[in-house]
């Protein structure tokens, strides 16, 4: 898998380019195709970040990335 740094991570959130990415445990996944991340934005979290630390007050689990291709990891 592709190794990809937080900032080119920060620019996959959706307006500075299309793609619409997220990384969980050191993952990135593209959530592009979500309709839940329109826009980059998924009610209180941003696109283009780490939410390994948001995870646990999310409603649901981690399970929720196993619909979205991981398409590399966070260095």
């Amino acid at each position: 898998m592709k190794i990809y740094t937080k900032q080119q991570l920060a620019l996959r959130n959706g307006q500075d380019k299309p793609e619409i990415w997220v990384a969980y445990q050191g993952v990135i996944y593209d959530v592009s195709s979500s309709r839940l991340w329109k826009k980059g934005m998924h009610y209180e979290h941003w696109a283009g970040q780490d939410l390994t630390e948001e995870l646990p007050d999310a409603p649901h689990t981690e399970k929720v990335f196993e619909k979205f291709q991981a398409i590399g990891q966070l260095a």
